[in-house]
């Protein structure tokens, strides 16, 4: 389970410290983060089904 600990503290679902502050810039850095890796399993997930219905 720590891989799903790294990848909800990088998306930044869960916090990795509690007391830390957050700025609007980290705000807006971690929303574009999130953004970029759902597109990119959007478009994997959309290779994988034209290789499969060829």
């Amino acid at each position: 389970m720590r891989i799903l600990d790294q990848i909800a503290t990088y998306l930044y679902l869960k916090k990795k410290d509690p007391n830390a502050k957050i700025t609007p810039w980290m705000k807006y850095m971690h929303g574009i983060n999130r953004l970029s890796i759902l597109l990119f399993i959007f478009a994997m997930m959309v290779i994988l089904f034209r290789i499969l219905t060829k």
